[in-house]
């Protein structure tokens, strides 16, 4: 499972789907739920997005 989760395409669906959802929740759920969504869901994000990164500079390095 672990090596299935650090494979890039699933990094990027992760990084791209997550923004996407944390971006539209505030508008489509209400209150404070929706702004709660948005917060879980950019933290997954982001940190998909940083396993990017550190894939990316090893592989440089």
């Amino acid at each position: 499972m672990k090596s299935l989760l650090a494979s890039k395409p699933v990094l990027w669906f992760l990084f791209l789907f997550n923004l996407a959802v944390a971006a539209a929740a505030p508008f489509v759920v209400d209150g404070t739920q929706g702004i709660m969504t948005a917060v879980g869901m950019g933290v997954v994000s982001l940190g998909a997005g940083v396993s990017l990164l550190r894939g990316r500079a090893a592989d440089a390095a």
